[in-house]
């Protein structure tokens, strides 16, 4: 059974978050990671801009100062995106993550985008009882690191249910090539009964794959679309899923092998933060209101195990009446106890753990230890 690490939000006169992160950090074990001069890579999200739940950076800046105290030479990372946007190429990524408080002199640390300038600096990593994804394409400064850390904001997804430390490593280390081998299950079909033709689909599209011919209503050109599934998130009518009843499971499954490839036969440690948990991923250029409270911080060596237990503390808590969530039990929909699909049906959040502790990445089975 994994031991995870938690602690809430609360604090005496004194101590601030950040401080307590780095205490939860040393109780969760840190200190017994081998940091001193090796090079550590932080893989977190800079938020897309305009979107205002992504981590402050206050929370790398603490990470990175502990793994200097320990003699380690940090630096923050993440891989380049699959659609258009602030983060389309290094140079626009490293501005974006400027332009949203990212910067040498506010995080401590240097900043690479993983995967280079255009997204296809990447190395090819076997993956050991891979059923989707024999070899992964990972961005190369992510794999170069002696020692990998995931900083992950948990929220929900639009495809995956919840984002943590899987879809923090998994899709968020792939290469520009990584990111549609993980989506190329995911081409969507358009509900016409459903559509009102509003616009919003294409808005959001990666790839200029929708158009509105004659009947006003969206069709997606399969051949164009990347399958990076924005269009279903996008849609506040529901009128978009996945072509394939499989797609997201399927999703989740090249995750967890996407995963695997990025942390085996190196040191690694994980911690997600659960707060602001909006509804959507933080690669929206906007963000709907929380879901529910904030939660608090965990710490793991086991990422199965985490996301699990932040799974569960997310289900345990009350969801917000103001928010996608509580709209759709406004109108009806079943509390099932399982928030991330109640917040988006269509969803599986439960392949990348399944399919992960199958692989041998980890255990859902959990012993959560909270620290005050």
């Amino acid at each position: 059974m994994s031991k995870v690490y938690f602690t809430d939000f609360r604090t005496k006169v004194g101590i601030s978050i950040p401080e307590k992160l780095k205490r939860l950090m040393k109780e969760a074990g840190f200190e017994t990671l081998p940091l001193d001069h090796k090079y550590v890579v932080i893989k977190m999200h800079f938020g897309e801009f305009g979107n205002l739940t992504y981590l402050r950076p206050q929370y790398p800046r603490a990470v990175g100062e502990y793994v200097k105290k320990l003699g380690g030479f940090p630096f923050l990372s993440d891989c380049n995106t699959l659609y258009p946007g602030f983060r389309k190429n290094a140079l626009d990524h490293l501005q974006c993550a400027a332009m949203d408080g990212f910067t040498r002199d506010s995080t401590g640390m240097e900043i690479l985008i993983g995967d280079g300038l255009k997204g296809t600096d990447e190395v090819d990593v076997p993956v050991e009882g891979a059923k989707y994804c024999p070899v992964a394409h990972i961005g190369r400064a992510i794999m170069d690191a002696d020692v990998y850390i995931s900083l992950a904001h948990f929220k929900g997804h639009e495809e995956a249910g919840f984002g943590g430390a899987l879809k923090n490593t998994g899709m968020g280390c792939g290469s520009r090539a990584g990111k549609m081998d993980q989506h190329s299950s995911g081409k969507p079909r358009v509900d016409l009964d459903k559509c009102r033709g509003c616009h919003m689909c294409a808005k959001e599209c990666g790839s200029d794959a929708i158009t509105y011919p004659d009947d006003g209503k969206a069709h997606i050109d399969l051949e164009a679309c990347k399958g990076c599934g924005r269009c279903i998130g996008a849609c506040p009518f529901d009128a978009i899923s996945p072509l394939s009843y499989l797609a997201n499971e399927i999703l989740g499954c090249k995750i967890a092998e996407y995963s695997k490839a990025v942390v085996s036969g190196r040191p690694c440690f994980y911690i997600n933060i659960i707060n602001n948990v909006s509804p959507n991923c933080d690669c929206h250029a906007e963000n709907d209101a929380a879901i529910i409270p904030d939660v608090g911080m965990a710490a793991s060596f086991d990422p199965v195990a985490l996301d699990q237990a932040c799974l569960d503390l997310c289900n345990a808590a009350e969801s917000f009446r103001n928010s996608q969530v509580g709209d759709r039990y406004a109108k009806g929909a079943e509390h099932t106890g399982n928030l991330f699909k109640d917040n988006n049906p269509e969803v599986d959040d439960d392949s990348a753990l399944r399919h992960g502790e199958e692989i041998g990445l980890g255990s859902r089975k959990y012993e959560l230890i909270r620290i005050k």
